[in-house]
């Protein structure tokens, strides 16, 4: 673990979109940040996992797959950014992360979102798909792409209920000053590692290099007692009900139709190629 203490002046805050000034959705983003501390305080009680900032793999023997693969899927990858314009940025799947998430600096492949398996994304990385899927534990999987020079403002996430681990893919040869702050510890990637956060701890990301950062990050449910799992269960359940939820899905699968054109007609171009 690393023990970076660069500082990094923050980047002005973007303006909100339009579309979230709504007083309903301002109501119930106000009332559900009142809720989620109260159900965090109980789901760290309840869990059967350290409650730190960095959670050991030691606790989660599903992971080390990844790992034994990372070779596979850094391939995968590589060949999804030959598309990346194709790719969206975090902003334009969910767009309450504005602020966090701007213009092209902070893009993504989601494989599996909200629970669902994106069947048509999972085509374009089918070894990470399968090893995702016969895991049965994961919620949210995405591919995270980082811009050269690009810092993602500190923030928190929703719920101690869902733990986040991130494998390294493609990380920048300068890769001490590739890193992530949470709490109050810093960790730098590497590539075939696999290391797990909270994300409720208030946490962000620097990339101080001129090369692009590459991570597989992976959502699933944090081990807890029963009470836990049952309050987890029905947060999100919840969660699903809101346009917080509604809208990234309606994004994922519109970005999902985009990419299969894109790869589409690059295969097609390909054989066109190919004809004597």
């Amino acid at each position: 673990m690393a023990d970076a203490t660069v500082e990094t002046q923050k980047p002005k805050k973007p303006p909100k979109p339009a579309t979230l000034k709504g007083p309903v959705r301002r109501r119930v983003k106000r009332y559900g940040k009142r809720l989620t501390r109260w159900v965090s305080a109980y789901q760290s009680r309840q869990s059967l996992v350290p409650d730190t900032p960095f959670v050991g793999n030691e606790h989660f023997p599903f992971l080390k797959e990844f790992e034994d693969r990372w070779e596979e899927i850094q391939a995968e990858v590589r060949e999804v950014l030959k598309f990346r314009a194709q790719l969206p940025g975090f902003q334009e799947v969910s767009p309450d992360q504005y602020r966090i998430a701007t213009a092209d600096n902070w893009k993504t492949l989601f494989l599996y979102g909200f629970g669902s398996k994106l069947e048509t994304n999972c085509k374009q990385a089918p070894v990470t798909a399968d090893i995702i899927g016969r895991s049965g534990k994961i919620h949210t999987a995405f591919f995270s792409i980082l811009a050269p020079g690009y810092h993602i403002p500190a923030h928190t996430g929703v719920t101690k209920g869902i733990l986040r681990a991130h494998l390294g893919l493609i990380i920048p040869e300068e890769r001490e000053k590739c890193r992530i702050r949470v709490g109050e510890q810093f960790m730098n990637w590497e590539e075939g590692k696999v290391f797990v956060i909270d994300d409720t701890y208030d946490h962000e990301v620097w990339n101080d290099t001129d090369e692009e950062r590459v991570v597989l990050l992976l959502d699933f449910n944090r081990p807890m007692r029963p009470g836990g799992r049952l309050v987890n269960w029905l947060l999100l359940k919840a969660v699903k009900l809101t346009a917080f939820y509604q809208e990234p899905k309606k994004n994922i699968r519109d970005f999902e139709a985009r990419l299969e054109a894109a790869t589409k007609r690059a295969n097609e171009t390909l054989e066109k190629l190919g004809d004597p």
